[in-house]
């Protein structure tokens, strides 16, 4: 019997900060040279396809790459082309503290269980999210300057196979 694909996890992806560090990681390797101008794609560790793919659950791009995310990260990990979330053309600026994603990608995950992977998440995003979204979700703040770790990773298998999901 297969899995219902549907019912899997989220996993929504942010890149600059979160699969592009700040700082360059000791080690890091990206299965493709950068030839797209941008000297940060060297940054990107083509390991995290790789165990973001072993996770088993639906991979979404929440960037401000947008679609640019499948051209020029996805060939770099080895990540398929992912769902994108589209953001508004709107420029209204949230006033009470809440990331100008939160609300958004609650929305975009419906009731599905959720991980999302950032560099700007607060305190507040998670109360909110704790307070207002009928499903479980997990939100850890992805230290920049390093980007994804494997402890990251470690937090993530934990949290999913944890009995707060379905199934669990």
């Amino acid at each position: 019997m297969l899995p219902d694909l549907d019912k899997r996890p989220l996993i929504f992806l942010d890149v600059d900060g979160t699969l592009i560090p700040f700082k360059a990681r000791p080690g890091s390797r990206t299965a493709c040279p950068s030839d797209s101008g941008n000297p940060l794609l060297d940054r990107l560790d083509s390991n995290d396809g790789r165990r973001l793919l072993e996770l088993d659950c639906q991979l979404v791009w929440a960037t401000t790459w947008m679609a640019e995310a499948n051209e020029v990260v996805s060939p770099r990990l080895g990540l398929p082309d992912l769902p994108v979330v589209e953001w508004p053309d709107s420029d209204d600026t949230r006033t009470d503290g809440l990331h100008w994603k939160t609300a958004l990608l609650a929305q975009w995950a419906d009731g599905r269980p959720f991980v999302w992977l950032d560099d700007e998440t607060t305190e507040r995003d998670r109360r909110w999210v704790a307070d207002c979204y009928p499903g479980p979700a997990l939100l850890p703040r992805i230290e920049p300057t390093v980007g994804l770790t494997e402890t990251d990773f470690s937090a993530i298998h934990q949290w999913l196979s944890g009995s707060n999901l379905p199934g669990g």
